[in-house]
């Protein structure tokens, strides 16, 4: 939620993009954050939160939330799974990266999977870096690229 503001944060997420872009079609699509959240509730930053990410979503995406209480994978692990889906011809894959109170029940209900950065809790802004490296170095792994040292 919300646009990337610092600039050495953007530098970090432009540079992954554009790595990225060499393995497969990659974007970022950020959706505005919400205004007057200040006078809604959690949950109503939530649900509205979770309308602006389902609109963003087509009926043939698969969709994977970044989510504390997802699965967490080494890095080989994690290339491991995308190879898997790779293979299989998988569908678009959309990585939801939510807000700061999480997902509604609606976009949990639409998901296909969550995953766990880490145990630790990032601003949606470093999250973003993160995985974007994290898919990077997947596709690093899989092609046997230099990159990723065990």
């Amino acid at each position: 939620m919300g646009q990337t503001e610092k600039n050495w944060i953007l530098d970090g997420l432009n540079t992954y993009s554009a790595r990225l872009v060499h393995f497969v079609p990659f974007s970022v699509r950020e959706i505005p954050e919400l205004k007057n959240a200040a006078s809604l509730s959690r949950e109503q930053v939530k649900d509205k939160e979770g309308e602006l990410i389902l609109k963003n979503i087509k009926a043939t995406d698969e969709v994977i939330l970044l989510d504390e209480h997802g699965k967490g994978f080494s890095s080989a692990e994690w290339a491991a799974v995308i190879g898997k889906k790779l293979d299989a011809g998988s569908r678009d894959m959309v990585f939801v990266i939510g807000g700061p109170y999480g997902f509604s029940k609606k976009v949990y209900e639409r998901s296909n999977g969550m995953i766990s950065l880490s145990r630790m809790t990032f601003s949606h802004q470093m999250a973003r870096v993160i995985f974007a490296e994290q898919l990077y170095r997947a596709f690093t792994i899989i092609r046997g690229l230099p990159y990723h040292h065990e």
